[in-house]
């Protein structure tokens, strides 16, 4: 059973003496259970609306929703002990420590003390716990907004743009964490971000949006396989090169260079390359696939959606 669903999913905000807005416009939606789920799309292309009607922050206009299985946002109440959530940045109390913040949140949600060693442990904070909130970093106040969603074992955990505005090292520490997140078996992590990087070498599965529809989804390796170019990288001894390249053109291929090697365009049969090259007396340095990667397959989606 999926986690989330939605089914025809539509969302318009209304603007003063201004046509209204689309945010969402037919949303189909399927999540299932388990490891982490990107959820990627362009600004404004109804990711953080998806995620608020979810959660019931906004209404939507018309379509259907479920998490677990249950209409939302009906049964919310019912199912929303099961969830986490930290949408945009997290806010607490600046004089109070870290443990103390979540002592309170824990408190107020009827969760067991020691569930807020175990979260801080969980997010890399435990060293830190005793320190007050406004002494803490960007990311660490991040780690600590995950610390304070996971206080409930949720079994979904939803994280909008959870790296925004943090510095390298930061952007680092949250992909570790999201992946340990997602690999513990426990919680499914619904993520949306814009760091498309980081999401290729975080997620397991994929869906993308554009102008609030849903692109295509699937595991991320069969959406890269699914735009795969045929490219080769071809590299021969830099005496050579120039004459491996006139007889590569010569047979029919495009090639583009790649600095100290050549970029082969469509290759049905790498093979035919070794052939064609061994045939003249030239020999390969290397010869190797060229995987599409995630951004360029986001940008090539949403520019044809658009």
């Amino acid at each position: 059973m999926p986690v989330i669903e939605t089914s025809g999913l539509h969302k318009d905000y209304r603007r003063w003496r201004r046509p209204p807005e689309r945010a969402l416009n037919g949303l189909d939606l399927s999540v299932d259970e388990g490891g982490v789920h990107g959820f990627l799309g362009p600004n404004g292309s109804g990711k953080t609306t998806t995620i608020r009607a979810l959660l019931g922050l906004v209404r939507a206009d018309a379509g259907d929703m479920r998490l677990f299985g249950r209409p939302v946002p009906a049964a919310l109440p019912e199912v929303i002990g099961d969830i986490g959530a930290l949408v945009e940045t997290p806010l607490f109390f600046p004089t109070f420590t870290g443990r103390r913040n979540l002592e309170l949140l824990a408190a107020t949600a009827g969760v067991p003390g020691a569930r807020v060693d175990e979260v801080l442990e969980t997010v890399g904070l435990r060293d830190r716990a005793a320190d007050r909130v406004k002494g803490y970093s960007l990311g660490m106040k991040q780690r600590l907004g995950i610390a304070a969603a996971l206080l409930k074992q949720p079994r979904l955990l939803v994280l909008d743009e959870p790296s925004n505005g943090l510095d390298p090292a930061g952007i680092v520490e949250m992909r570790e964490l999201v992946q340990r997140l997602g690999a513990d078996g426990r919680t499914t992590v619904f993520l949306s971000s814009h760091l498309l990087g980081e999401v290729q070498q975080t997620c397991d599965h994929v869906s993308i949006l554009s102008r609030g529809r849903l692109v295509t989804g699937g595991p991320v390796r069969d959406v890269l396989a699914s735009r795969a170019s045929g490219d080769v990288r071809l590299r021969v001894e830099e005496a050579d090169a120039a004459l491996a390249r006139q007889h590569v053109e010569a047979a029919g291929f495009r090639v583009t260079s790649m600095g100290d090697a050549w970029r082969v365009h469509a290759v049905a049969d790498p093979a035919a390359l070794t052939r064609l090259l061994a045939d003249r007396g030239l020999y390969l340095s290397e010869l190797s696939p060229i995987a599409a990667d995630l951004e360029t397959v986001f940008l090539e989606l949403t520019r044809e959606a658009s």
